[in-house]
């Protein structure tokens, strides 16, 4: 289930990248949604990792993310 829902909004978004991009207005701006490209998850999405906040913590406690490391004060 989870391929599916980041395969569909993939699509919704491709699809209003290229209206957009043919200054058409899009048929349904409020369909496009952000998912985490690892779990599909909806909800805490970080654009700039295209991951929600519990995969960047997984990955970044495993070391997958360069760069960030993990905070302690």
């Amino acid at each position: 289930m989870r391929k599916s829902k980041i395969a569909k909004a993939a699509k919704l978004k491709t699809k209003f990248l290229s209206a957009i991009k043919d200054w058409r207005k899009p048929k349904f701006a409020t369909k496009v949604f952000n998912v985490c490209s690892c779990c599909g998850r909806t909800r805490w999405y970080i654009w700039a990792f295209d991951m929600c906040r519990i995969c960047i913590r997984e990955k970044a406690n495993n070391g997958d993310l360069p760069g960030v490391r993990k905070a302690s004060w």
